[in-house]
């Protein structure tokens, strides 16, 4: 990210620096800069309160990052980033493109931060655009412009729901939005899903209290409940298993979860599963 949000602009004033955001704080997390005061205290909460739990944010993102890498080597060509967050090394299309030049990715994001860090980013790439929309309204993003022009339904489209399904409530049906998606898009195409798992100990019960007071929303599942989230789509392997278990690439054993090192309870807290429509 190159673009500042200098005081005083239109942007600045539609962002509400006195409320921390989620897409903020997984940036302060991952070692970003495009975060304020407000969401540092809540990533520094994690980081001095309940050490070890930013292996959280770097797990799922690693693992996005394999899995977009291993759609797009099976022929996926067009991606739909639900909740994308905040631009960060290697972006769903920079991955992509690695692997096919052609490829097409819509960023969505509500908060208006990302729009304009996405858009400054993107300004000179045709096949890649961000959105400001909101992942619970589904119609709002498929009848989006953006999203008619990038995205072809007649043929796969990756469907990616990183980190985002745990910040839903229950009565805002996450499993509905998933739904909603995979009975947009033809057969061979794939869902990507990370999520909290419930871990039924103190440290993530303190995680999930912290996460619910700070921005009033959001509920860890468990592994059956984020199966059901897939419906009938067909789980590839190797299913549903902690984020730095999910294909992980060769590594030294120092790094988070290689060489057989039993996982930390954070690693175990964040899964991920791929699916694919038949």
């Amino acid at each position: 990210m190159t673009d500042d949000v200098a005081p005083g602009t239109r942007l600045s004033r539609e962002i509400d620096q006195s409320k921390p955001s989620i897409a903020r704080v997984y940036d302060y997390l991952l070692g970003g800069k495009d975060n304020y005061l407000v969401d540092q205290e809540v990533g520094n909460h994690f980081k001095e309160n309940l050490p070890g739990s930013v292996a959280i944010a770097f797990s799922s993102r690693q693992a996005l990052i394999r899995a977009v890498r291993d759609m797009a080597r099976d022929g996926m060509r067009q991606f739909i980033d639900l909740g994308s967050g905040l631009p960060t090394a290697d972006n769903v299309h920079q991955v992509a493109k690695r692997q096919a030049s052609d490829a097409r990715v819509v960023y969505v994001d509500h908060d208006p931060i990302v729009l304009a860090h996405g858009r400054a980013l993107l300004a000179t790439d045709d096949n890649t655009a961000v959105i400001q929309a909101d992942a619970r309204d589904p119609k709002s993003i498929r009848n989006h412009p953006d999203v008619a022009r990038l995205i072809d339904f007649e043929q796969p489209v990756g469907v990616i729901f990183s980190s985002i399904l745990h910040h839903f409530n229950d009565d805002e049906d996450p499993a509905a939005a998933v739904r909603y998606w995979t009975d947009q898009i033809p057969s061979g195409s794939h869902v990507f899903i990370t999520h909290f798992c419930s871990g039924h100990n103190e440290q993530t019960a303190a995680a999930e209290r912290k996460l619910q007071a700070t921005f009033g929303r959001g509920r860890w599942r468990d592994h059956a409940e984020i199966r059901a989230l897939f419906g009938d789509l067909e789980l590839l392997e190797p299913a549903i298993v902690p984020s730095a278990q999910w294909r992980p690439d060769p590594a030294p054993a120092a790094e988070i979860g290689a060489g057989g090192r039993e996982l930390t309870v954070w690693e175990q807290l964040i899964v991920t599963g791929l699916a694919r429509k038949p």
